[in-house]
């Protein structure tokens, strides 16, 4: 039976997306123009489909709950967003990095600020999204309070209140892909790019196949949000220190404090490098990516949990990285390549303090010319008794650390608890 709440109207459902069904041809975007009037407003509208000039839809994996919210009754398909008093708290650029096409490919660096740059097309009734929000917070970990009380962090009433509570800037980021840009980064051709999209997401997305025209892609997956502490303008000063953790999701370690990885340790001791470089009058900076399990999701992630712990010898570090690839085919598919963008979008051109002991990142970051002068590994009385496997697997595979990496016949000893 129809839902009555639904909207009444019969809507026609256009199976083919090649370009002469849409009529009208859509906005041109030219991608890495620093005048965004010039480059374009990123229109993903389910309104007035000739309007559409990219592949998908905002809110990335969202999108699905709005699906049901619609066919429940409760969201109307017409429905625009009200955007009174949304716009950002801080402002983050323009830097010179938005303007090179190949800095930034898989954000929408102008998508915090539709309202003021896209102003004519708003005007026109075009239905244009913000795909970044940035705002104020005050965010409280009970780790923070200790480190306080035990010396190590100071709280100065400024960034670190007497509470304990850390003051931050926050945004976040949706995912935007410019499909040339991201094909370059990955060594791949576009078509094959396309290709790959369409086939691995069971043929979702028709218009990677047929619609050449459009060039960027929203895709439905996570996005990232950046926790900024100190002074905003210190992050593009060359004269002044900032520090850096880039975090990928961890929810069994960051949330309920799961012991099997390093994960929240490392992302505290992050925040607390963070902490120390703004009251030295720099800035920190903290990007949580949604990338679960290293991308491969969190049942992936636990199916190899099993696979460890029931394996012939226990939980070994020997066999560490072997096992996550018997199960998902791949060690790792964060694809750290396109990582560096957020980076950029902040004017960031040199971090004092990298918090990250990861090859692959470092590697990105420093291939996408931001200089790195320090980088910081997790302290050993930081890393969990069950996470040892992890971290000395991570150190004889090519790790950065400061310490003793193992020899293959020490590693054989290294292993982790059962459950």
């Amino acid at each position: 039976m129809a839902n009555p709440k639904r909207d009444p109207k019969l809507r026609h459902i256009v199976l083919t997306s090649h370009p002469t069904s849409y009529g009208t041809k859509p906005i041109p975007i030219d991608w890495g123009n620093a005048d965004p009037g010039q480059r374009s407003p990123l229109i993903g509208t389910l309104t007035d489909p000739s309007h559409r000039n990219v592949i998908g839809t905002h809110s990335g994996s969202y999108a699905i709950y709005r699906a049901l919210a619609v066919v429940q009754g409760s969201l109307k398909t017409d429905h625009r967003a009200d955007l009174t008093n949304t716009s950002p708290f801080v402002k983050i650029g323009p830097y010179p990095s938005w303007a090179d096409p190949g800095k930034i490919v898989a954000l929408d660096p102008f998508g915090a600020v539709i309202g003021e740059a896209f102003t004519e097309y708003l005007e026109k009734g075009y239905d244009i999204r913000p795909t970044i929000a940035i705002t104020k917070a005050h965010i409280n970990m009970p780790e923070l309070y200790e480190a306080a009380t035990k010396g190590r962090l100071t709280i100065d009433g400024k960034i670190m209140k007497e509470n304990g509570d850390l003051v931050v800037t926050k945004a976040a980021i949706e995912p935007v892909w410019y499909l040339p840009g991201i094909a370059q980064r990955l060594k791949v051709t576009e078509s094959d790019l396309r290709q790959a999209l369409f086939e691995q997401t069971g043929g979702m997305f028709p218009e990677l196949i047929t619609r050449p025209d459009l060039q960027v892609f929203l895709p439905p997956i996570g996005g990232v949000t950046v926790y900024i502490v100190g002074d905003m303008a210190a992050i593009s000063d060359p004269d002044r220190p900032v520090a850096v953790r880039v975090h990928d999701e961890c929810n069994g370690s960051d949330v309920f404090g799961s012991d099997i990885c390093t994960c929240r340790p490392y992302l505290v001791h992050g925040i607390e490098e963070c902490i120390k470089t703004a009251q030295e009058g720099g800035a920190g900076v903290i990007v949580y990516y949604r990338k679960e399990g290293r991308a491969l999701g969190e049942v992936t992630k636990f199916l190899v949990y099993n696979a460890r712990k029931r394996q012939t010898g226990g939980d070994r570090a020997d066999a560490y990285f072997e096992r996550t690839e018997c199960v998902a085919g791949v060690q790792d598919m964060r694809l750290q390549e396109l990582m560096p963008d957020v980076l950029h979008w902040l004017g960031i051109t040199r971090i004092d303090r990298l918090v990250s002991m990861s090859n692959m990142k470092y590697d990105a970051i420093i291939n996408s010319g931001i200089e790195v002068v320090k980088r910081i590994a997790i302290p050993d009385d930081l890393i969990p008794a069950d996470a040892q496997v992890e971290i000395e697997a991570k150190k004889a595979a090519g790790y950065y650390t400061e310490g003793e990496v193992l020899d293959p016949e020490s590693l054989l000893e290294i292993k982790g608890r059962d459950y």
